[in-house]
């Protein structure tokens, strides 16, 4: 299995905690909050955006989380950005 998809976020964004409790296992949080250098790790990621969360899997880097899933096979629902 290859790396972790990593979630970037705040302890206190409500989309970042269900981001997380949608990917479970399958992710790593990164609090960004109050932690610079992780912040510009984040930022790299999204060309400069602070919406949060920011989720790196792989090559793909999606900025927002709407909702749990869909009801297609329980896939993550994404937006903002």
């Amino acid at each position: 299995m290859g790396e972790k998809i990593r979630i970037y976020g705040t302890e206190m964004c409500p989309f970042c905690r269900k981001a997380r409790e949608a990917y479970g296992e399958k992710a790593v949080f990164i609090n960004v909050g109050g932690d610079p250098e992780k912040l510009a790790e984040m930022l790299a990621y999204s060309g400069g955006n602070r919406t949060v969360p920011v989720i790196v899997d792989g090559d793909k880097v999606t900025v927002g989380f709407l909702g749990d899933s869909s009801s297609q096979g329980n896939v993550p629902l994404f937006g903002g950005g």
